[in-house]
């Protein structure tokens, strides 16, 4: 068995590292990353982890094209989340300058 739990098959695995602006704003892209299943579960595993300012996620794909249509597709939902949060939620670091 390989370590994603499918026998005989050869895995691809892609690890990225996004830096965020903080702990708290990796804990909340992850959070809401993490709401929604991969659509084909059976061919696509993910892991998401925060490790301090980082949101580290780890994928494991049955196919290349399918670790460049997952990695293209968290990506945009990484970005949508972080544009929400620097447009709605306050920004740790300059939490000062707003209300001056």
């Amino acid at each position: 068995m390989t370590a994603a739990g499918t026998p005989n098959v050869d895995w691809h695995t892609i690890n990225v590292e996004i830096p965020l602006a903080s702990n708290k704003h990796a804990l909340i892209v992850k959070q809401v990353i993490e709401v929604d299943a991969e659509l084909q579960p059976h061919a696509v595993k993910r892991e998401l982890v925060v490790q301090d300012e980082k949101l580290i996620a780890t994928f494991h794909t049955l196919t290349v094209r399918l670790a460049r249509l997952t990695l293209n597709a968290f990506l945009e939902n990484v970005d949508l989340v972080v544009r929400t949060i620097e447009v709605f939620g306050p920004d740790d670091s300059n939490s000062d300058k707003r209300t001056s």
